[in-house]
């Protein structure tokens, strides 16, 4: 994607927030997304530099709060359990420290807290949170080998049977690794 269509998208989120949360700015600070639902309170505590630019990041992102929000939404009117948004301003060399004191403030507020860490970017960042590991390129690989593996186990077992062209040593090993292949050995 080019640099264009990327600002011209992180334009167009900047105006959904704020027309939804007017009181956003792109000053730093902290920012605590909130929301509730069937009497459940989920919070996520985030620092930022450009507190509007970070939250219209999100709405474009894959981590775990960024996949939440496109799940729920926003909050707005017609949609009462989505996401709120509320910032607390303070000067980049305060966001650690800061962020840190306000994820220990929803906690024990009750909020379930979405984020991974205690916060802050610095040492002694302590994670708080299951990190799932991340899915890559050959995992992706695998796990289509695996759906093949798995359709082709099918259509053999109902439909097909599998026989040699000619009965020697070498047809038999190549029956032999193909179903070893089938098994997923």
């Amino acid at each position: 994607m080019d640099l264009r269509k990327i600002k011209a998208i992180e334009s167009a989120n900047k105006k959904r927030l704020l027309k939804l949360f007017p009181h956003l700015t792109d000053e730093s600070g902290i920012y605590i997304l909130y929301r509730f639902e069937n009497g459940f309170k989920y919070a996520y505590v985030g620092q930022a530099n450009k507190i509007l630019t970070r939250l219209a990041g999100h709405l474009k992102g894959f981590q775990h709060i960024d996949l939440s929000i496109k799940k729920h939404g926003l909050w707005s009117e017609e949609n009462p359990t989505g996401w709120n948004v509320t910032v607390i301003k303070c000067p980049e060399s305060e966001l650690d420290g800061k962020e840190q004191f306000y994820i220990q403030e929803c906690a024990k507020a009750g909020y379930q807290l979405r984020n991974k860490t205690a916060g802050g970017q610095g040492e002694g960042k302590t994670q708080i949170d299951y990190y799932r590991p991340a899915k890559g390129y050959y995992d992706g690989l695998k796990k289509g080998a695996e759906n093949l593996r798995q359709e082709l186990k099918h259509i053999i077992d109902r439909y097909l049977d599998i026989s040699l062209k000619k009965d020697n040593i070498s047809s038999r090993k190549a029956l032999d690794k193909f179903n070893k292949l089938l098994e997923g050995k």
